[in-house]
């Protein structure tokens, strides 16, 4: 049966509100949640970037039952993956049995930052290999020496690794990367319905495991509204192909975005109050093959989302999978 989960947006939020999100959702319903990782936002209308394990430590103290995981942290360039694999030690000691650690190839907005320069996706995909094999190697509390074509990393030891590691799972957009999660992964992160994607993912090793995607919406009570607030804070949901990992900037964001057209940002954002639409949505992911869908609710109004998939959506999810 799928389990429906919320997106923590750390672009759009201040750090300390996220962790009372997590909370709210757990008392929604939602049985897990993902936070994004970045260091920039993707445009400046969204206003935030928040240190994503900062705000982990405060969403561990705030929720009981809630699942958490990275949706998802890069661990190639800003940030070393000997470094990843310590934080989400930590985060599988204050979370025991429900934190995951969701990786990806990253994006040139926030990777740059350090001036290491961005790699080709060819490189990026060997480097995340690597990087979740220096991550597990660690994981074993032993002292590691590990130098690899990446990475080196020397004389280094993990002590406060949790009794249950936490799964590594791998996000994709594209056939490659879909098959690097396989590989890799203990579990697949999608970001758009694409059943082939699934099928690949499957076929490379990873049958059988867990499938994650993101289901963005912006509900309000007049749909109207909710168009015209997912046009002004969401407008890079109509980017597609290599510029959302390539622009290096928010203003290449917001530049790039200007060609697109509010009625172009409502075919890819759910907009309004009509739980059918909502309902319709993620039955897509679903049969793409995905398992666990969260969704990311577009805009300041979180508290009118919760009420309302807790009374409208959630519900009529579970008697349609109950019906099935």
């Amino acid at each position: 049966m799928t389990e429906y989960g919320y997106s923590l947006s750390s672009e759009e939020h201040r750090p300390e509100r996220l962790p009372e999100f997590a909370r709210q959702a757990e008392q929604s319903g939602f049985s897990f949640a993902l936070i994004s990782d970045h260091y920039h936002p993707w445009i400046d209308r969204q206003g935030q970037s928040g240190f994503v394990w900062s705000m982990l430590g405060a969403i561990a103290a705030k929720t009981e039952r809630l699942r958490v995981g990275t949706g998802v942290t890069c661990p190639l360039i800003r940030t070393h993956p000997a470094i990843i694999a310590q934080a989400a030690a930590t985060m599988g000691c204050l979370m025991p049995g429900r934190f995951l650690l969701g990786v990806g190839a990253g994006e040139n907005l926030n990777e740059h930052i350090i001036g290491a320069g961005w790699p080709s996706a060819t490189v990026r995909r060997e480097m995340l290999r690597e990087a979740v094999e220096v991550i597990r190697e660690l994981w074993r509390g032993e002292s590691v020496d590990h130098y690899g074509e990446y990475y080196t990393v020397e004389d280094a030891r993990i002590y406060s690794v949790p009794k249950q590691l936490p799964p590594i799972y791998v996000a994709a957009s594209g056939e490659k990367s879909a098959q690097l999660a396989g590989e890799i992964g203990d579990g697949y992160i999608g970001t758009s319905p694409e059943g082939e994607l699934v099928q690949k993912f499957d076929a490379s090793g990873g049958h059988g495991k867990p499938r994650y995607a993101q289901v963005t919406v912006c509900y309000a009570q007049d749909e109207a509204e909710a168009r015209r607030m997912a046009y002004e804070i969401w407008p890079n949901s109509a980017l597609r192909g290599e510029l959302t990992v390539e622009l290096p900037l928010p203003r290449h964001f917001e530049q790039a975005s200007k060609m697109a057209r509010e009625e172009d940002v409502a075919k890819m954002i759910v907009c309004g109050p009509d739980p059918e639409r909502h309902i319709e949505k993620i039955r897509q992911y679903e049969e793409a093959g995905f398992d666990h869908i969260y969704v990311h609710q577009v805009g300041p109004d979180q508290d009118g989302f919760f009420r309302f998939y807790e009374r409208e959506v959630l519900p009529m999810l579970g008697q349609r999978a109950r019906a099935a």
